[in-house]
C-alpha cells in the first residue's frame, strides 16, 4: 500500500502499490534498480533521501537493498538502472553500494520491499556510504514528511 504522509506521494511505473516487482530489477535477474518517481513535496524542502528496505528478510534488521541521499530538491524521480551517476548511494545489506536487488530465500513466502522517501528541510552533504541505520540517524531531525511504496516479490 503506498502511506502518503502529508502531500508527498512516491509511485513507479514499473510496479504499483502491493504488486509484484518484475524479475527485472530482482538480483537473479538483471539487477537494475527500478524507476521511481514522486510529488507533492513540501515547500520547505532541500534535498530527498531514499530507502529500500526488506523487514522481512529472515535477519534481526531484515534487509537494505538501496540507500539513496543528496537528492536535489528539484529532482522528481530516479530513472530506470541509476542513482549513483547523480546522487550519493549507501551501503546495502549485501555489504556494496547502490541497488541490490530482491533475493528472497526460496519458500521463504512474499517479502515486502519498502520505499521510503524523506523530504529534508536542509541539505545534509553526507558522505558517501552510510548504512540505512547512518542516514536514518543523520536525517532523523531533519525529515519534514516522508511517503513510501511497497512492492513484492518471492522465489
Amino acid at each position: 500500500m503506498a502511506l502518503n504522509l502529508g502531500d508527498l506521494q512516491i509511485r513507479s511505473p514499473a510496479f504499483g502499490p502491493l504488486e509484484s516487482i518484475p524479475e527485472h530489477y530482482v538480483y537473479d535477474g538483471d539487477n537494475v534498480s527500478p524507476p521511481v518517481e514522486w510529488s507533492g513535496a513540501p515547500h520547505d524542502t532541500k534535498e530527498f533521501a531514499l530507502i529500500c528496505h526488506d523487514p522481512d528478510a529472515p535477519l534481526p534488521s531484515g534487509v537494505t537493498h538501496w540507500v539513496v541521499y543528496g537528492i536535489p530538491v528539484d529532482v522528481t524521480g530516479i530513472e530506470e538502472g541509476k542513482g549513483k551517476e547523480a546522487f550519493t548511494e549507501g551501503t546495502t545489506g549485501y555489504g556494496a553500494q547502490g541497488w541490490g536487488g530482491p533475493a528472497p530465500p526460496p519458500g521463504h513466502g512474499p517479502h515486502h520491499y519498502y520505499f521510503w522517501l524523506y523530504a529534508l528541510d536542509k541539505a545534509l552533504n553526507l558522505k558517501q556510504g552510510l548504512t540505512r541505520e547512518q542516514l536514518l540517524d543523520a536525517i532523523a531531525d531533519h525529515v519534514t514528511v516522508q511517503a513510501r511504496l511497497v512492492g513484492i516479490y518471492e522465489l
